[in-house]
């Protein structure tokens, strides 16, 4: 019933904002290019066919981008970036085919102390990818580095807003390092484990390097220069195809608020444009 309780509203949402897109355009007013970032975790066999369908639905929906963009969106379009959690061999043998096949750039985050072996910080939310195997070393190094990008997922998978400073620093930074000896290829991008982080966590990723710092909360991307932490909209390759389009399309960026109480960090998310301000600043210093 939550399901398509969220399906409705989003298809409302979807109208109200399309309706405002059309008015400004009947006024000479061209809107600002908009941007959803999705994140995957596994994609098993079974679902690739779904998988390769939800590409192609993606194709007619959006323009795909990479998660490292850092030039303004075009007024008046609309992106999408594909991301995925956690490393998962079948996203190398499932999903990585098939965005090729399309020349669909996307991002993996790695988690780096745990190549080829399997999770254990899965609950039984994801009981279906309990049997994944994290890619290999080896592995990440095959990829095609003009097609995938690799951002960093911590060294564990630690729920960082239960650590102390010096622990949750350890994770991030040192995960980074990890991972460029690794690949031999800068990573700027970070992905907080289980979508938990504060603002002390947010300026810690900045503060390593990073450029970038993607959360599960569903929101625009892209929204403003220089923007650091970054919101994203979950998928799964079984989404209805009315529910990936809608979620392609931004309709379910009001969740955003359901997440944030979810997960306990209103405050942070608040502090957002702040936080994003302060990092503009110091960094012009």
């Amino acid at each position: 019933m939550m399901r398509i309780f969220k399906l409705l509203i989003s298809f409302s949402f979807w109208c109200v904002t399309g309706s405002w897109s059309q008015l400004k355009r009947l006024f000479g007013r061209k809107s600002k290019g908009t941007c959803t970032v999705l994140y995957y975790h596994a994609i098993p066999p079974s679902q690739r066919e779904d998988f390769a369908q939800q590409m192609d639905l993606l194709l007619k929906c959006a323009k795909p981008v990479r998660a490292d963009l850092t030039d303004p969106l075009n007024a008046g379009s609309h992106s999408t970036v594909v991301t995925f959690d956690d490393g998962y061999n079948s996203v190398a043998e499932n999903a990585l085919p098939e965005l090729e096949k399309r020349g669909i750039p996307a991002t993996i985050f790695i988690v780096t102390r745990l190549l080829g072996q399997s999770p254990g910080w899965l609950g039984e939310k994801y009981a279906a990818s309990k049997s994944e195997i994290a890619m290999t070393a080896e592995q990440l190094r095959a990829l095609p580095g003009k097609l995938i990008t690799l951002g960093s997922h911590t060294m564990t998978h630690p729920r960082l807003t239960e650590l102390g400073v010096a622990d949750s620093t350890k994770e991030i930074v040192e995960s980074r390092r990890e991972l460029e000896k690794l690949v031999g290829q800068p990573v700027t991008l970070f992905s907080f484990p289980f979508g938990l982080f504060n603002q002390e966590l947010v300026r810690i990723c900045h503060e390593a390097g990073y450029q970038r710092a993607f959360t599960t909360i569903p929101s625009a991307a892209f929204s403003e220069p220089g923007e650091f932490l970054t919101g994203r909209v979950g998928v799964d390759p079984t989404d209805w195809p009315i529910e990936f389009r809608l979620k392609v399309l931004g309709a379910y960026w009001w969740t955003q608020w359901l997440s944030v109480i979810k997960h306990k960090v209103l405050s942070p998310w608040r502090e957002r444009g702040a936080m994003s301000r302060d990092i503009k600043e110091s960094t012009a210093n």
